[in-house]
C-alpha cells in the first residue's frame, strides 16, 4: 500500500529525473519493478492461503476475460510482433492480476484508516505543489526531463506551445498542470481516486460526514488539483461523485445545491448565448465550445470514437492486443482511442469488451448492495471502490484511464479487498460484524 500510495504516484517524475540525471540504465529495472512486486506478494498470498477462497459471479468474470485476453497476446492475432502483444497486455489486462492481489489478501492485515489517511495527505501535497505551478505559471515536468524521457522510451516526440504535449493546454491557451502525477489527466483523475478515499475514510455508519482538519485540507487541495488540471470529463465527475454520494446517503441539501447550481449555470450560458452569440472568450468559450462539439479536442474525441466503433463493426473480434490504446500510439498506428471501452473492444473485440463492461457494471451493483450492510473499515472501502468506479466512468469516455498505473492498481487492489470482504460474509441476511 505505501508503495501503491506514494511510489506509483510520483512514478513518471521519479523516472523523468532519473533520466535527467544520466540513469536510463536504471530505469529498465524499475520500469519491471511494480508489476514484479504485484506479482511477489500475489505468488506469497497464493502459498500463505489455509483454505481455498470462495469464489463469486464477479470473480468469474475476471478470470474470463483475463484468460480471453491473454489468449489474445498468445495466439498470432493481429499485425503487432509477441513482445508487442505482451506490452499490450500489460496495459489492457495486468491490473487483472493486481485485483486478484487485493482479492487473496488477508483483510485483517489492512489498516484502512492509516492507508486513506496516506492517501489524503498525498492530496494535500499534489494540492500544494498545484498551487505553486500555478502561481508560477510553470510545470513541474518542465524541469523534471520530463519531454526527453518520454521522448526516449515512449517516442512520443514534444508538442505542444510550451514543449511538452498537447495534454498539458487546453482551448484557449490555458496551461493545464498535472503537479507530480504523469499529466494533468491522471491528475485529474487521481484526484477523483483521492476524493472518493476521503469521502469514505469521513463518512461514519450512520452516514455522517464528520472530516478532521487533514480532511478539510485534503478537500480544499482536491478541488484546487481537479480546477488547475483542467480536465473538463474529471471536473464533471469531480461533482456528479459528490452528488451520487449525497443520493446514497440522502443528503437532500447537497442534492438541491447541486441542482439550483447547475439550472443557475445553464441559464447563464443560455444567456450568454442568445446575447453575445460566438462573441465569447476565455472559459465560457470553452464551456460553449465542449457543449456543441466545435473545439478541437472534442472533433478528435468524435472521430477517433467513429474510427474504433467502425473498426468493432468490421472486425468483432477484434484487430489483436495493440491495434488501439498506448502500444498503438508509440507505434503510430493506434485505431480508435481517447475511449477506454472503445480501446478494449477495438482489440479483443466484442467479447472482451462485454466481460469489461459486466464487471464494472457488477463493481457497482455490488457496492450498492453491500454499503448499508458493512461496518467500520468494510464499509470504508466499500464506499471508496463505489465512488471511484462512478467517478471514473465519465473519464473513461474521453481517455485510457486504465493505462495510469497509479490508478489503475489503486482502484483494482481496493476493488479485490472489496471483493475478498463481502465474500466472507456468505449471504446478505447474514449479521455483520462491526469491524472498526
Amino acid at each position: 500500500m505505501l508503495f501503491l500510495i506514494f511510489g506509483m504516484s510520483i512514478y513518471t517524475t521519479a523516472m523523468s529525473v532519473s533520466f535527467l540525471y544520466g540513469l536510463k540504465d536504471v530505469i529498465h529495472v524499475f520500469q519491471f519493478f511494480k508489476e514484479a512486486l504485484v506479482l511477489s506478494l500475489l505468488g506469497i498470498s497464493i502459498y500463505t492461503l489455509k483454505a481455498r477462497p470462495k469464489f463469486g459471479l464477479i470473480d468469474y468474470l475476471i478470470f474470463g476475460y483475463l484468460a480471453y485476453t491473454m489468449l489474445y497476446a498468445i495466439l498470432p492475432i493481429g499485425e503487432q510482433s509477441f513482445f508487442e502483444r505482451l506490452i499490450a497486455l500489460k496495459s489492457m489486462a495486468f491490473y487483472i492480476v493486481v485485483y486478484f492481489t487485493g482479492r487473496l489478501f488477508d483483510i485483517r492485515k489492512i489498516y484502512v484508516n492509516k492507508y486513506f489517511n496516506y492517501i489524503a495527505l498525498l492530496t494535500i501535497a499534489a494540492g500544494a505543489i498545484t498551487f505553486f505551478e500555478r502561481l508560477f505559471n510553470l510545470n513541474l515536468q518542465s524541469i523534471s526531463g520530463y519531454a526527453d524521457y518520454v521522448y526516449y522510451f515512449f517516442n512520443f516526440e514534444p508538442s505542444g506551445n510550451y514543449g511538452l504535449s498537447w495534454t498539458f493546454e487546453s482551448e484557449g491557451g490555458y496551461k493545464r498542470f498535472g503537479s507530480f502525477f504523469d499529466n494533468p489527466l491522471e491528475h485529474a483523475a487521481a484526484t477523483l481516486l483521492a476524493l472518493s478515499v476521503i469521502i469514505a475514510l469521513y463518512t461514519r455508519d450512520d452516514n455522517k460526514f464528520k472530516p478532521n482538519t487533514t480532511g478539510l485540507l485534503a478537500l480544499g487541495a482536491s478541488l484546487l488539483s481537479i480546477t488547475f488540471a483542467f480536465s473538463r470529463a474529471p471536473f464533471i465527475s469531480y461533482f456528479f461523485v459528490i452528488y451520487i454520494y449525497a443520493l446514497i446517503t440522502k443528503k437532500t441539501f447537497i442534492t438541491k445545491t447541486i441542482h439550483y447550481t447547475i439550472l443557475a449555470g445553464v441559464c447563464y450560458v443560455a444567456y450568454i448565448i442568445s446575447t453575445w452569440g460566438n462573441k465569447v472568450d476565455g472559459i465560457m468559450e470553452v464551456i460553449i465550445n465542449t457543449i456543441d462539439f466545435s473545439n478541437p479536442s472534442s472533433i478528435g474525441h468524435l472521430v477517433a470514437w467513429v474510427d474504433g466503433i467502425n473498426a468493432m463493426i468490421q472486425h468483432p473480434f477484434g484487430l489483436g492486443l495493440g491495434a488501439s490504446g498506448r502500444v498503438a500510439g508509440t507505434l503510430g498506428e493506434t485505431v480508435g482511442g481517447e475511449n477506454q471501452f472503445i480501446i478494449i473492444g477495438v482489440q479483443g473485440g466484442i467479447i472482451a469488451l462485454t466481460l469489461y463492461l459486466a464487471i464494472y457494471i457488477t463493481f457497482i451493483k455490488q457496492g450498492l448492495k453491500w454499503l448499508n450492510l458493512l461496518k467500520g473499515k468494510e464499509r470504508k472501502i466499500c464506499l471508496a471502490v463505489l465512488l471511484m468506479k462512478i467517478g471514473f466512468l465519465i473519464p473513461m469516455f474521453t481517455s485510457e484511464v486504465e493505462s495510469s498505473s497509479y490508478i489503475s492498481y489503486m482502484n483494482w487492489f481496493l476493488s479485490g479487498l472489496f471483493i475478498a470482504t463481502i465474500m466472507q460474509h456468505t449471504a446478505p441476511e447474514t449479521t455483520l460484524a462491526h469491524d472498526h
